[in-house]
């Protein structure tokens, strides 16, 4: 009984900078949209059943890539922590680029030249040398968001975009860190006043493609971030019991309920231009629900905190940076390469059940096997040599 008391408290009570119930709901949203991205090539739409119906995941599918925000929000989360905890010394600037260049760089650089010489050379995707060599150079310095050659009509990895977003919004971080530790209520507001003023700027705008997804549209989910970890830090400071613990599942389970309706308004939107536009408006209350899961299920039921905290969900964050990196560039890849074979030359217009099966199966697996040889042979070896310790996931 013992051994289960300390197995259970070690699964579900953070230490050492790891809340164990975050790893799940990490691994969830990647999950999320790497289905979604999946799913724009195969059109294969799952169902569920429940009491006799079947409730289609369709809307859950078309509103993927707003979980990309949620993984932003999670990475203000974790890299504020250690300056929400007041009374402790700031964490070294120094450490901190550290760490997050051996954790990202190494094995970005490895997607990149892998893309390039598998993809982009063999298929002839660069016009002119010079086309090759600005895409590179925008991708190498992290610039590739703010150019339409290098983010709308890359030849690269399109889902990169991210990547760029966050060594931009780390350049800021230790900056923006202290100003809120100081001044919270006014770098709030200054964040927040950024992206919602960038946001109205970006809506009068004819073509809004190159601009949405770009730092200063985010800030606002950085700076919940930060009030969430102080808000975590505060009530992990006070005493627990069965109430408080029922009260923050209750939250999660209305801001899970919250999620799903904000999902199901931004499927129903049509167009391109509709669409970004969703996305944008959603944004903030996206990030202010999202925020209220990750209290509520890290600091919720025990039950909570093990079902989205174990091995396995450990396992699953642990390989999600990676999954996130190779997993579209696969899945347009095994499409182009007609793999699996089918009758049709568009097999998923067509409905091609068979094939459709198939070809999402190949891209989990393959993504799977992918990022599991990358996390365990190259990212982490480098993390440990280069950084001095386990990088803490904030990507």
């Amino acid at each position: 009984m013992q051994r289960l008391i300390s197995w259970y408290r070690d699964a579900t009570q953070a230490q050492d900078g790891r809340i164990p119930a975050l790893d799940g709901l990490r691994a969830l949203m990647v999950l999320i949209v790497i289905s979604f991205h999946i799913w724009q090539q195969s059109w294969l739409t799952p169902s569920i059943p429940w009491f006799g119906r079947r409730i289609s995941l369709d809307f859950l599918l078309r509103s993927g890539y707003i979980w990309v925000d949620g993984m932003l929000l999670l990475s203000g989360f974790l890299l504020d922590l250690p300056y929400a905890q007041r009374g402790r010394a700031l964490p070294s600037t120094r450490q901190f680029y550290r760490r997050r260049f051996f954790r990202i760089v190494p094995t970005y650089l490895l997607n990149l030249l892998v893309v390039f010489l598998v993809v982009a050379l063999p298929e002839r995707r660069y016009a002119t040398p010079w086309a090759a060599t600005r895409d590179i150079l925008a991708h190498v310095t992290f610039t590739h968001n703010l150019f339409p050659f290098s983010y709308v009509n890359t030849p690269l990895n399109g889902a990169l975009w991210t990547l760029a977003v966050e060594v931009q919004f780390y350049l800021l971080f230790p900056l923006l860190a202290r100003a809120f530790r100081r001044m919270p209520v006014v770098t709030y507001l200054g964040m927040a006043g950024v992206a919602f003023g960038y946001r109205a700027w970006v809506g009068t705008l004819p073509d809004t493609s190159l601009y949405f997804n770009q730092l200063p549209a985010f800030l606002d989910v950085y700076a919940n971030g930060f009030v969430a970890a102080g808000v975590y830090v505060s009530m992990r400071r006070l005493k627990e019991d069965g109430w408080s613990r029922v009260l923050m599942t209750v939250c999660a389970g209305l801001a899970v309920y919250g999620l799903l309706a904000l999902c199901r308004a931004q499927a129903a939107e049509k167009g391109g231009a509709l669409i970004r536009m969703g996305q944008m408006n959603r944004r903030f209350l996206l990030s202010v629900l999202l925020s209220v899961l990750m209290l509520g299920t890290s600091l919720g039921l025990g039950c909570v905190r093990l079902l989205l905290g174990n091995r396995v969900t450990r396992f699953l964050a642990e390989i999600s940076f990676q999954m996130y990196m190779w997993h579209q560039v696969l899945a347009i890849q095994l499409r182009t390469w007609g793999i699996p074979a089918s009758e049709f030359t568009l097999p998923n217009q067509m409905g091609d059940r068979v094939w459709q099966r198939s070809y999402v199966l190949l891209c989990y697996l393959g993504a799977f096997a992918i990022s599991v040889l990358v996390t365990y042979l190259i990212e982490q070896p480098i993390a440990r040599r280069f950084s001095g310790r386990r990088a803490v996931k904030s990507t």
